[in-house]
């Protein structure tokens, strides 16, 4: 399988899980997309600096700009393939559609937990302990 397919496939696989196994739909949020924003800035940055000093190279036969010049042009932007862009995409909703699922797994679990005197609390919105005096 070609890098291409790969990256192609973890972002597939990675918005299936965000939308249909976990159900997060984080990628509907805005602030998702912002947060995607910058961490493409310093994704483009870091790969102009490891592919343009050559620390990190690609064979120009698994990269889509040598698959399909004329589409895409070279394949590459700020130096790095396009697949890099992708990967990342798939590391970042992966990454935060798994952070969310366990949030809300584990704030499901902490009320589940609790009794009837924190649960009337919480619903009232005084959310701090009562204090015992002798």
């Amino acid at each position: 399988m070609t890098y291409t397919a790969l990256a192609v496939l973890a972002v597939a696989a990675s918005v299936l899980l965000d939308l249909a196994v976990l159900r997060t739909r984080l990628l509907g949020r805005r602030a998702f997309w912002v947060a995607y924003a910058i961490v493409v800035g310093f994704q483009l940055v870091t790969d102009a600096w490891l592919t343009g000093r050559r620390i990190v190279t690609y064979s120009p036969s698994a990269i889509l700009g040598e698959a399909a010049p004329r589409l895409f042009g070279d394949g590459r932007l700020a130096y790095a393939p396009v697949e890099d862009l992708l990967f990342g995409f798939a590391l970042v909703v992966q990454s935060l559609s798994w952070w969310v699922f366990w949030g809300r797994r584990r704030a499901r679990r902490a009320r589940s937990s609790a009794g009837p005197a924190t649960a009337r609390r919480r619903e009232s919105g005084t959310l701090t302990r009562r204090s015992r005096t002798r």
